[in-house]
């Protein structure tokens, strides 16, 4: 039995060919992992996003609450020992229209 021997220039294109195969699956590893990476994180910020809206929302219901015109007109009378004005208290300005 002979065996075939291998000149330098076969090897290093067997081995070219071998590097090139390991480097496209390494890659090609490495591009999975990173979308599945990146679909959990922007699964995160949706998720965030939507916590962030229901925030805002009960935020401006506590403003509108909270701005609302008989409130402001209690804490005014009570807190604030504000009265209405007195019909002798209102000046009237005339407009003058050209």
């Amino acid at each position: 039995m002979v065996r075939k021997k291998y000149n330098w220039k076969q090897i290093l294109i067997f081995a070219g060919i071998v590097f090139l195969f390991f480097g496209n699956l390494t890659f090609y590893i490495w591009y999975q992992s990173e979308s599945i990476r990146l679909g959990y994180k922007i699964h995160e910020l949706e998720v965030k996003v939507e916590q962030l809206k229901e925030e805002i929302k009960s935020l401006e219901a506590r403003k509108e609450a909270l701005l609302s015109l008989k409130r402001v007109e209690r804490i005014a009378r009570e807190g604030l020992d504000l009265q209405d004005p007195k019909p002798e208290q209102i000046i009237f300005e005339d407009q003058i229209s050209k």
